[in-house]
């Protein structure tokens, strides 16, 4: 229904065959990854063998969404890659369609439309559609038409369609907005998230229809999109700290910053004064910030208000808001020399795409030579960076059986509680010893530990997200092993067997024989519960 034409023949033979073609590539490609990036990041250029394909691209993804979507707890690694190719693929249609949406003129562009991309972007593997959430939209706007019905029966808003001329009488337009009010804060109970106001969720215009809650910057996109749908012409304001909308009580386009109410879809729809507006946010503000703003505008906003929730988050180690908030950023000002450097330090900071590091820091020279300090100092720590990689010898294969690592207790795949801190985790590394350097190991205290860093060591993912590093004796056996929900397990782990992770390929050939000792120590573990209970 989505792909073909309801009235030209199709040669149902030919399509399945490319659909059996996308399938054995889409496969063949997923298998690759574990292989070729199971040491580091899928870098930039890791997707240069997706971008050419020879089949349908919905085909390719199709398969993709089959293999996210088997059933259990097996094809973890598989799941894995294949999100990752499925997360670039659709962010990089995503990212077209916006480019190709802040090219329109000014009048046609749809401040919905372009909240739609911001969410779609940062969130491409869910089912998000510009015509479901105008569906939503339009649906709330037909409650409104129906409370606007009771009280006005010829009211002109229930006969207005899109691009007829707007409503102008100051009474008609003041019964929209008390109706669009009535039924968004009290019949349909929507408000503004003051408990949870800095979460990106309430960012997200599919998150703010499902939750009925936001910030003023949703909550005045979706309330604009209703009073226009109704022949209200209201715009948005970009007022500090608080975004606003206004409605014009004097002359249409007026300069004048009294001529206008401002609408605060914040809080419950209050209609406030030039003074209230800076009650609101507690100081003086200049006749600028009252003007309105362009839908590029609204989404720059939009899109920093992300960038500061992405410099915020501290458990999502990978930074995935921050950098998909700096490629909608960038997309719109590909020039921004400060938002390029601080990609770049991104990068930098988590080691991954040397190359894509070097090529931003040319562009920033280029643009502004004053830079040249920054820009130095990270050419200088990359490209060491990049030496170091040719440098590093083969992998390193640690066999339990060896003297030297008869201390070492726990094997990969099994589920821990950490002692002290209660959290669960799943073993993905260990070390005879602490491996990590003098300064990490007096911050984080190890030596008022009882066997200090003489001990083994694990590498942990852990539930909440985060990757540690955790001491022996701060570790133990999970009775009641649960699937941990960190976002790199199929990177290390094939299946969860419902009391221990199993490793894949890549990380089995670096534990040759834990796979056999994990089993061992789950069947002993078993084996002394049962015997506790008789």
């Amino acid at each position: 229904l989505k792909y073909y034409s309801h009235t030209e023949g199709v040669n149902w033979l030919e399509e399945y065959k490319a659909r059996q073609g996308a399938g054995l590539e889409a496969r063949r490609i997923v298998a690759s990854f574990s292989k070729r990036f199971f040491s580091e990041h899928v870098p930039c250029n890791g997707f240069s063998d997706i971008e050419d394909l020879g089949c349908p691209g919905h085909f390719f993804e199709d398969e993709l969404m089959s293999i996210l979507n088997m059933e259990g707890r097996k094809a973890l690694t598989w799941k894995y890659y294949a999100k990752k190719i499925l997360y670039f693929l659709r962010q990089q249609k995503i990212l077209k369609n916006l480019k190709a949406f802040l090219q329109r003129p000014e009048d046609h562009e749809s401040f919905l439309e372009g909240a739609v991309l911001i969410d779609q972007y940062c969130n491409p593997l869910a089912d998000i559609c510009l015509k479901d959430i105008q569906a939503q939209v339009e649906s709330i706007t037909d409650q409104v038409r129906k409370v606007l019905r009771g009280k006005n029966c010829r009211h002109p808003s229930l006969a207005f369609k899109a691009g007829g001329a707007m409503i102008t009488e100051g009474e008609l337009q003041s019964q929209v907005l008390e109706a669009i009010n009535y039924v968004l804060y009290d019949q349909l109970k929507y408000r503004g998230n003051r408990m949870d106001y800095y979460n990106a969720l309430n960012l997200y215009i599919h998150q703010v229809l499902g939750r009925r809650t936001g910030i003023p910057i949703s909550l005045s996109v979706l309330y604009l999109t209703i009073a226009r749908q109704l022949g209200v012409r209201l715009e948005p304001v970009n007022f500090p700290s608080h975004f606003l909308l206004r409605w014009c009580q004097g002359t249409e386009g007026s300069q004048d910053i009294f001529d206008y109410i401002y609408i605060d879809a914040f809080g419950r729809g209050k209609q406030l004064t030039v003074k209230e507006c800076e009650y609101l946010i507690g100081h003086h503000v200049t006749e600028e910030f009252y003007g309105v703003v362009s839908s590029k505008k609204v989404l720059q906003r939009m899109v920093g208000n992300l960038l500061s929730l992405g410099k915020r988050e501290s458990t999502d180690q990978s930074y995935q808001l921050l950098r998909d908030s700096l490629d909608l950023y960038l997309a719109m000002y590909p020039d921004h020399v400060q938002h390029l450097l601080l990609q770049a330090r991104l990068y930098f900071h988590l080691g991954i795409w040397p190359e894509k590091v070097l090529d931003i820091l040319q562009h920033i020279q280029t643009l502004d030579p004053s830079q040249h300090g920054a820009v130095g100092y990270l050419v200088q720590h990359t490209l060491e960076h990049i030496e170091r990689k040719k440098e590093e010898v083969g992998l390193e294969v640690k066999h339990r059986s060896e003297e030297k690592h008869r201390d070492v207790c726990y094997s990969i795949g099994l589920i821990m509680k950490h002692k002290r801190y209660g959290y669960n985790c799943v073993i993905y590394g260990w070390d005879p010893t602490c491996m990590m350097g003098h300064e990490w190991i007096r911050n984080m205290n190890v030596h008022s530990l009882p066997h200090g860093h003489h001990q083994p060591f694990y590498n942990v993912l852990v539930e909440d997200g985060s990757c540690r590093y955790a001491a022996q004796e701060n570790l133990e056996y999970n009775m009641e092993p649960q699937e941990i929900s960190h976002p790199d397990v199929g990177r290390y782990f094939s299946e969860f067997t419902g009391t221990h992770y199993v490793a894949n390929a890549e990380l089995e050939i670096r534990y040759p024989e834990d796979a056999e000792s994990v089993c061992e120590t789950v069947q002993n573990i078993y084996s002394a519960t049962k015997a506790d209970k008789e």
